[in-house]
């Protein structure tokens, strides 16, 4: 018998975030280090992992990212405890090792097919249907490209700078981690900010990165008016929106470049960047985006009907001003502002953040 198996099995005190593979839901779990590798949620099946099928993912820094190739494909175990990792590496004795197996082949002939279907689709069918099923499978790396440019657009436009008060920082974070959270997003690289501008709006870039504008957070007047509006954008990202529209206009030059590597070059990414911040959504990504942010709304025990008061307070006084054409990247419509105020609720969560949070963050773009 080997030692592992005389041994009491170690386990874990720091609680690991594990997603299955089948449900995009965040599982907090403890880890049981015995002859394999038991995943312990509260209150369901132990998952056990063997360690001769354990292979590290990719991950970002400070986190051991593992799947195993007993389990679904999208099945991932995220460990942040340098002690632990340093354990369970230990143990994993084909770690690093990716064998082209059967099942290997199987994935690479079914992404080779996949990509020659989707180049019969954009000949058959149309840029659009491609658009839709390529959106979702654009490799992180080149929509953390596109991202990058992107950004640095923006703040060429908005030349105010970044708001970086340490108190309002931290309440912002708080904010969108609570509102990530819910909302399943496994994304550690994604970033959030404040940029210094009297218009008030909020927007989402490819790879990860959301951004509210001063002028928008000078004109919320409480946490649920901004979250529900974060909550908006966040669903832009769920759903690919950018990079679906960025396929899309981009027509078939851009969307064979993106087949075969091409978007890598400078000039695709320019491109892209300003395709990117021109864009306005169509009304069914900003009704799929309302429907997102409903349902992390009610998630977190909170009314999405502030959202809708906020945007209706800046359409309503400012509709005709120059702030129309910033909004028209948010299409908003009598149903939109009346869908959000029938999914009213009374709140049975606690508050977001506190009185004192919520002034920091307002006062963010002052240094506070």
């Amino acid at each position: 018998m080997s030692d592992l198996s005389t041994e009491a099995p170690a386990q874990s005190v720091k609680p690991t975030v594990f997603f299955d593979g089948v449900s995009s839901r965040r599982r907090q779990v403890t880890l049981t280090l015995g002859e394999a590798l038991e995943i312990i949620e509260e209150g369901g099946t132990p998952v056990r992992w063997v360690w001769a099928d354990i292979r590290r993912a990719d991950s970002p820094a400070g986190v051991l990212r593992l799947a195993s190739t007993s389990a679904p494909p999208l099945a991932r175990l995220e460990i942040r405890d340098a002690v632990l990792a340093a354990d369970v590496t230990a143990r994993c004795m084909r770690l690093d090792e990716h064998q082209t197996t059967g099942r290997g082949v199987a994935k690479i002939v079914g992404w080779s097919v996949a990509a020659a279907v989707s180049i019969v689709c954009v000949v058959l069918f149309g840029v659009p249907l491609a658009a839709d099923r390529l959106a979702p499978l654009v490799p992180k790396p080149i929509e953390r490209r596109i991202g990058d440019a992107s950004e640095v657009q923006v703040k060429t436009i908005f030349r105010g700078g970044a708001c970086n008060g340490a108190a309002g920082q931290a309440a912002f974070s708080k904010l969108v981690n609570r509102l990530r959270d819910a909302a399943g997003l496994d994304d550690d690289s994604m970033t959030a900010g404040v940029l210094r501008t009297p218009v008030p709006n909020a927007f989402a870039l490819p790879g990860g990165k959301v951004y509210v504008l001063s002028g928008l957070l000078d004109k919320a007047e409480n946490p649920d008016e901004l979250a529900g509006i974060l909550a908006h954008e966040l669903g832009h990202l769920k759903h690919h929106d950018n990079m679906r529209g960025l396929i899309y206009n981009g027509g078939t030059s851009f969307l064979i470049g993106l087949l075969f590597g091409d978007v890598t070059g400078s000039s695709a990414v320019i491109f892209a960047s300003r395709s990117v911040v021109e864009a306005s959504y169509s009304r069914e990504a900003e009704t799929a985006a309302d429907t997102f942010a409903i349902e992390i709304m009610h998630a977190l025990g909170r009314s999405p009907k502030p959202a809708a008061e906020l945007m209706f307070r800046i359409t309503g006084k400012e509709g005709g001003s120059s702030f129309a054409t910033i909004l028209a990247s948010h299409p908003l419509t009598e149903d939109r502002l009346a869908r959000m105020t029938k999914e009213d609720r009374p709140a049975s969560g606690p508050p977001l953040l506190t009185d004192k949070e919520w002034q920091a963050l307002k006062g963010i773009c002052g240094g506070v």
